[in-house]
């Protein structure tokens, strides 16, 4: 999008001032769908760290995620906790993973998270 949707920023607004997860939203970006539930920024670099200090190769990049985010102006960007990439029938990765996308890259998005079948 030239100009972000403000009606999903006003959202990503919310979510940030709640410091709530329980959001759930599909969107289309880059020709991906993702689909699960947003988290305050803070809350997700927060679960990124965590990740990335319980990994033996990774675990240098988790001080990365523990700078504080700049928070002047409106948020530009989703941040998904629990979600996958809709690929087909399939869901990637079956448990969930965490995705950052640009409010400016969404293309289309809707309230709620899509289930998918592996039948």
């Amino acid at each position: 999008m030239s100009k972000p949707d403000e009606l999903l920023v006003d959202i990503a607004t919310l979510v940030e001032s709640g410091q709530s997860n329980q959001m759930s939203l599909t969107v289309v970006t880059g020709g991906a769908v993702i689909t699960g539930r947003l988290a305050p920024e803070a809350v997700w670099r927060q679960r990124v760290s965590d990740v990335l200090t319980d990994s033996a190769r990774l675990g240098e990049f988790s001080a990365v995620f523990n700078t504080p985010a700049e928070n002047d102006g409106p948020p530009t960007h989703l941040h998904f906790h629990v979600a996958r990439i809709l690929q087909g029938t399939v869901g990637i990765p079956e448990t969930g993973g965490m995705y950052r996308v640009a409010i400016d890259d969404v293309s289309a998005w809707t309230m709620g998270d899509f289930s998918y079948s592996d039948h």
